[in-house]
């Protein structure tokens, strides 16, 4: 049935932010590349095998102390950022990149955690990400 009256979701207006559960004895720091773990709890980007990028932290936390799912992060799941990758050329334009830790990418790394796409070089050390929690590189 269409809708005959105003609706309004905050969850909805907000679903390109999305909170989400951090591991244990973990810090997510504002501004980092972050993934689940195999538990489905939010950790540091890193080119660990098991992880599956979800975005960047729009804030941090220190779970440091803490235990699985004491703190949350609300995850920015949409969107692009400019981030460190060694040696960027414009040949790396339009390729598949792959974390190698929470600030760091590479075109390809041991166990291949897909980050987004290179939309941009911004200088031999910075590219423009394009990233999309839903979108994964085969």
């Amino acid at each position: 049935m269409a809708l005959t009256a105003n609706r309004y979701d905050e969850r909805f207006a907000a679903g390109w932010q999305l909170p989400f559960p951090v591991a244990a004895t973990t810090t997510i720091y504002k501004g980092a590349l972050v993934c689940l773990n195999g538990d489905g709890y939010l950790v540091p980007g890193a080119d660990t095998a098991g992880l599956r990028f979800v975005g960047v932290a729009r804030d941090g936390a220190d779970n440091s102390s803490g235990g699985a799912g004491d703190k949350e992060v609300v995850v920015v799941t949409q969107g692009s950022i400019v981030t460190k990758k060694t040696s960027a050329t414009v040949g790396d334009l339009g390729e598949n990149a792959y974390l190698e830790d929470d600030e760091t990418l590479a075109l390809s790394t041991d166990n291949d955690v897909h980050a987004g796409l290179i939309v941009g070089v911004i200088d031999s050390g910075h590219v423009r990400l394009r990233f999309d929690a839903g979108d994964h590189a085969a």
